[in-house]
């Protein structure tokens, strides 16, 4: 799906942490050229760095797609990474980091609502230990947290609670606005729905809220009695060997860094240091490099550390058919879950694509992987001061889908 019609049918701002995917058919080419950390088992490390050597006609195409999008789109820099069964097609940079420094594969930059695939996988990998069934009410956890007799794990992870958004609150987005730098507590995010009455009874629809994920880490953490980049490390990214996918406590982010800016408040500025912690949960606020998100892309996308239950219960938790409008609620936040289009654990199933595509604060992402094809994309953009509104990584990545998957758009349309 393209940035802005999610947007707009989630009614959040470029800045929030967007989600999308889509469903399977096509067959590319799958010529590899040199890998460049490729990942997993039987795969070269080489470090994050472009492909050398003589590029094949596809990752020329990919290439050329990048260099036409980084120009029309007037975006300062590129970072992509495409793979098919693991082996590498491109690994690239383009444009600059900041003024003379060029962008580099290694660079790192703020993955946002990637964590959330991270924490649903984790979610799934415990159901299947038997620790916790899906269906679970909060109240043991979450013992304060209003409906929390009908609110379930699965509600959480799938946005079926009826919860308001506090990144669509006026109020938050006021105070987010003039204080870019100030460290938000998961108490005083969930604040914000919990002002408002539940869009609708507890798993009887669909609307994004971003208090889910922070409810279900800090559920997590008393379910795990550890720390949620503690469980994500043991669980998710460290089996996974993403090393370069790390949580941050504080607004720093690991060298090298990949620079960002933004023209959210009205003039043209450098966002690399705000804030994320208003993003989602402490231990969750997580930074990688453009190889990892491909690694992160296929390894997720595939079910590589579920079962085969699980993973199609990632893919499709009993969303389909929920959402749409009602009395009560637009069908703007209420958005309609189809076969092509739904959300699932922790990830977004567009025509067989399993994506997350973070967006805010001047980074853009988004990791994409199509299981029939075994083709996973990784885009990050940053920020001209002409630059669209949107997320123009995944404006990126839809092209590059139609080249390399031309029956299977990544898109929802």
């Amino acid at each position: 799906m393209t940035p802005t019609r999610l947007s707009a049918r989630l009614r959040a701002r470029a800045r929030t942490a967007l989600l999308c995917t889509a469903l399977l058919a096509a067959t590319v080419q799958t010529a590899a050229v040199s890998p460049a950390f490729a990942g997993g088992p039987g795969h070269e490390e080489r470090g994050c760095v472009k492909t050398g050597g003589h590029l094949d006609d596809q990752a020329r195409e990919v290439r050329d797609i990048a260099r036409r999008a980084k120009a029309e789109l007037h975006l300062k820099a590129v970072e992509l990474r495409v793979t098919v069964d693991g082996h590498d097609v491109l690994t690239d940079a383009l444009g600059e980091s900041m003024t003379n420094v060029p962008a580099e594969p290694d660079m790192h930059f703020r993955a946002g609502s990637v964590v959330f695939s991270y924490i649903g996988t984790a979610l799934l990998q415990l159901v299947e230990e038997g620790r916790v069934r899906l269906d679970d009410t909060v109240e043991r956890w979450l013992p304060g947290l209003p409906n929390a007799r009908k609110i379930t794990l699965r509600m959480l992870a799938t946005n079926t609670t009826g919860l308001h958004d506090y990144v669509t609150d006026p109020a938050f987005l006021a105070e987010l606005t003039a204080h870019p730098f100030r460290q938000w507590t998961p108490k005083e995010l969930v604040a914000y729905p919990l002002r408002h009455p539940f869009w609708y009874a507890p798993g009887t629809s669909w609307s994004y809220s971003h208090a889910n994920y922070v409810l279900l880490a800090a559920a997590l953490e008393k379910i795990t009695g550890m720390r949620t980049d503690e469980f994500l490390e043991q669980r998710i990214t460290g089996p996974l060997g993403l090393h370069d996918t790390r949580n941050n406590f504080t607004p720093d982010i690991p060298t090298p860094v990949l620079h960002a800016f933004t023209s959210e408040r009205g003039t043209y500025q450098e966002s690399t240091f705000w804030n994320p912690s208003w993003t989602t949960a402490p231990g969750a606020v997580i930074t990688t490099h453009i190889c990892d998100l491909a690694r992160s892309a296929r390894a997720i996308g595939s079910g590589e550390l579920l079962s085969r239950h699980s993973y199609r219960t990632l893919l499709d938790p009993g969303t389909v058919g929920l959402g749409g409008a009602t009395r009560t609620c637009p069908a703007t936040v209420c958005v309609k879950q189809t076969p092509v289009f739904h959300f699932g654990v922790g990830v977004i199933v567009v025509n067989g694509w399993v994506v997350q595509n973070p967006s805010f604060s001047g980074y853009a992402a988004i990791q994409a992987y199509l299981p029939s094809d075994r083709l996973a994309i990784a885009v990050s953009a940053t920020k001209t001061a002409t630059t669209p509104d949107g997320n123009m990584a995944e404006r990126i990545a839809e092209r590059i889908a139609d080249a390399l998957a031309p029956d299977t758009p990544l898109s929802a349309a």
